[in-house]
């Protein structure tokens, strides 16, 4: 039995491979989104030194996360098959959780993640254990609960600190520098980047350097009594280096940005990533002890032992430093999640990530209210000069940058300000809290939220928030079901979970991978965002709004084949799934109608004016078509669901007929559209025209036999009547698309042609 328990202590070191993988795809959002949203140099620059600030971090790093090993439970009262199972549940919930949160993109804490499946798991070891008839313990004897509270104190304070602050701040320091920085350097930013230099040195000290091997308690202390002098040196030090980079015509800012983009990167790895080799670490020491003492009393021996901290081997600190290199450098989550920080404080309106919710709103107009009000009582003269201040329309960030590099020395000035000064006060604030609310209080105060992206914006941020805290309830209650399990299962359902985990990671790696076409067609649209000459645009939106169209063509074609199969057949799962899929692509449509309609501002004035009435027609006879097909569905699901009598037999062959008929159309559009052949969408929207003839006559002929008295059955006939109309409707949509999508594919004209009565788009349809 001592073998299995060996086995599943170097299982819990593989997974523990997987998770450091999977934390630093996570948590590349801590240090990685100022450098990238404000271009301080290539992606490939930024990730070398954040790269070096990984490696030196967890190489240097003392490697032990202590709340592992005593700072949740109490090691002395539990035994060692306790201490492993609770082991073993935390690092396959950790894995899931985890790979979740980045498969969607949104950032999380792997400290509080780590800390409350600790406490889960903990706590349903602890009520086993007080159940037992012998027992004579209290939840107060197993667990400490006092951990877990500080965390929560510390994350309500992050997440309100730093967004109040990175407002202030950034609104004050813009207010100096405004967004035409270039030209209102000369001394001042000397003493911007001294302080913001000095800033990540005292964040460095207290968070970075603090706890590494090569720290000795009497460095520490001197460090302690001499930190303000090492302050106030440092920043005279920084001020005349960085005024005379400057002189030199060196840019301040970048240099800023990549330092702190450093510092960043080697204290999350000292002090947060480490931490996944923290519960390996433990399950290996515990072993150990347990092995030392003679082996074979897995739940009598107890593991008093974890009640010391212990010292960690230097290979595996290099180890964990060159597998969390490699993550970064190869993961392409790791570029997701930054993603989702970038664009929710990029200036731009582009690819809102984030839909509208009810909240968003609210605040947003509660927040249009406030401004109102304060708008009122300043003084005119003051808001000129805040307005004249604070004016983006001048702003000198990098070419293709979300924002400039004011913004991205502020960042990460005030992220490692702010962390330093709660490790100071002993509060455990969380890097991936702090960092993203001072990002987006910066934004807000840049004025980068406006009218039209403030409700997205802000759902966004509620949205990541809102996971931060389900992380922690997803985290305890997993851990407690999965320990719970192990508990009562023993060694083979630890090992059962073990694999079911690392089957759903390499699950969820195939997933990600196979989006690479999804993937192409978003660099597309950035592409076209991106691009400054207006000639090129609309090369590139063709192609991309005649990929959209066939997509939905295909999706019309398998819900419209969905939705008639299962009426016919009396299929109800084939009904309600098509129902989901309807209402899905309602917003998936809306999605898209936004995103084209910011591409259409790019184009030239002359192709914008021409094309622009063929482009919202294409739009909304997809959202028509989608409407015609949830009425179809709902009245058939209706019908179906209530085991209504299925369609006569008088019917069944004209139905079978005119649905083929319907499908193929929409299946030769999509291949036309791919085409670009005008004459075969000529000869398609024909076919439209005598579909449209073949259902009026088929449903005259329906009236026909209702008049007659000649259906037994009323319901499936007015059903199907229903059917008809949506059908006739549904087509006539396809038709006005196929004539929009030729209109859109001929060469524009140029603009003083256009600009002649006769050249101006026919009427609609």
């Amino acid at each position: 039995m001592d073998i299995i328990f060996l086995g599943i202590v170097i299982f819990l070191f593989l997974l523990a491979i997987f998770d450091l993988s999977v934390g630093v795809s996570n948590d590349a959002v801590n240090f990685l989104t100022s450098a990238v949203g404000s271009k301080a140099a290539s992606f490939r620059r930024v990730m070398i030194v954040a790269s070096i600030g990984v490696f030196i971090g967890a190489a240097m790093s003392n490697g032990m996360m202590d709340v592992a090993r005593h700072g949740i439970f109490r090691p002395e009262n539990l035994s060692f098959y306790d201490v492993i199972a609770i082991f073993m549940a935390v690092m396959v919930t950790d894995i899931i959780l985890l790979d979740m949160f980045n498969t969607l993109g949104m950032p999380t804490s792997t400290t509080v993640s780590m800390v409350f499946e600790l406490l889960g798991a903990t706590f349903v070891v602890a009520l086993f254990k007080i159940s037992a008839p012998e027992s004579t313990l209290g939840i107060g004897d197993l667990m400490n609960t006092e951990k877990a509270l500080s965390v929560i104190v510390g994350i309500f304070l992050s997440v309100a600190i730093a967004f109040v602050f990175g407002t202030i701040v950034q609104f004050l320091t813009r207010l100096i520098f405004t967004f035409e920085y270039k030209s209102r350097l000369k001394w001042k930013v000397g003493i911007f980047g001294g302080a913001a230099c000095t800033s990540i040195v005292y964040f460095m000290l207290l968070k970075g350097i603090k706890d590494l091997t090569i720290m000795t308690p009497e460095l520490k202390e001197w460090i302690d009594i001499n930190t303000g002098a090492i302050l106030i040196g440092s920043f005279l030090i920084f001020t005349l280096i960085m005024q005379v980079l400057h002189w030199c015509r060196i840019n301040v800012f970048k240099i800023i940005v990549l330092l702190g983009t450093f510092s960043l990167a080697m204290a999350f790895a000292g002090n947060d990533l480490v931490n996944f080799i923290g519960v390996p670490l433990t399950s290996l020491a515990s072993y150990q002890d347990y092995m030392a003492s003679g082996g074979g009393n897995l739940h009598g021996y107890m593991m008093e032992s974890l009640k010391g901290p212990a010292e960690t081997p230097f290979y595996f600190l290099i180890g964990a430093g060159t597998i969390m290199v490699v993550s970064l450098a190869t993961s392409g989550k790791a570029r997701r999640v930054t993603q989702t920080t970038v664009g929710l404080s990029s200036k731009s309106q582009g690819d809102e990530m984030f839909g509208s919710s009810r909240i968003g709103r609210s605040l947003v107009r509660a927040s249009l209210n406030t401004l109102a009000l304060v708008r009122a009582h300043t003084p005119y003269k003051l808001r000129k000069w805040i307005n004249l201040r604070m004016d983006s329309s001048v702003t000198q960030e990098e070419n293709g940058a979300a924002f400039d590099l004011v913004r991205g020395s502020v960042n990460l000035m005030l992220a490692g300000m702010l962390i330093a000064i709660g490790t100071s006060l002993k509060l455990p604030l969380s890097t991936t809290f702090v960092t993203f609310m001072v990002a987006m209080g910066t934004s807000l105060a840049d004025r980068a939220w406006g009218r039209e992206s403030a409700v997205f914006r802000i759902t966004g941020v509620i949205s990541v928030i809102g996971g931060w805290f389900i992380t922690a309830g997803v985290a305890f209650i997993g851990a407690g079901m999965v320990v719970c399990l192990m508990h009562m299962g023993g060694v083979p359902v630890m090992i059962a979970g073990g694999l079911i985990a690392l089957a759903m990671l390499i699950r969820s790696n195939i997933k990600f991978r196979n989006k690479g076409k999804e993937t192409q067609n978003d660099t597309l649209f950035q592409a076209i965002l991106a691009s400054n000459n207006p000639a090129e645009v609309w090369p590139l939106l063709r192609v991309y709004i005649n990929e959209k169209q066939r997509m939905f063509l295909n999706f019309a074609y398998i819900n419209f084949t969905n939705v008639t199969d299962g009426f016919i057949n009396d299929n109800s799962k084939l009904l309600s799934k098509s129902e989901k899929a309807l209402i899905t692509e309602k917003d998936v449509l809306k999605g898209q109608r936004r995103k084209l309609t910011l591409c259409m501002r790019r184009v030239s004035p002359g192709t914008a004016i021409e094309k622009s009435t063929w482009f919202h027609l294409s739009n909304n006879m997809a959202m028509s078509m989608t409407y015609n097909l949830r009425r179809i569905n709902e009245v058939c699901k209706e019908h179906v669901d209530n085991n209504f009598l299925p369609l006569p037999k008088e019917f069944h062959d004209s139905y079978i007929s005119l649905m083929d008929s319907i499908k193929s159309v929409i299946k030769d559009s999509e291949a036309a559209i791919e085409e670009s052949n005008p004459e075969h969408i000529d000869t398609l929207r024909r076919r439209c025209n005598d579909i449209k003839d073949e259902i009026s006559n088929h449903t005259r002929d329906i009236y026909d036999l209702l008049q007659k008295g000649d259906t037994d059955n009323m319901s499936v006939a007015y059903v199907y009547l229903n059917l008809l109309q949506e059908s006739k409707e549904f087509v006539t949509s396809l038709r006005k698309m196929l004539r929009a999508s030729g209109k859109l594919n001929l060469a524009p004209s140029s603009y003083r042609s256009f600009s002649h009565p006769e050249n101006h788009a026919p009427a609609l349809p």
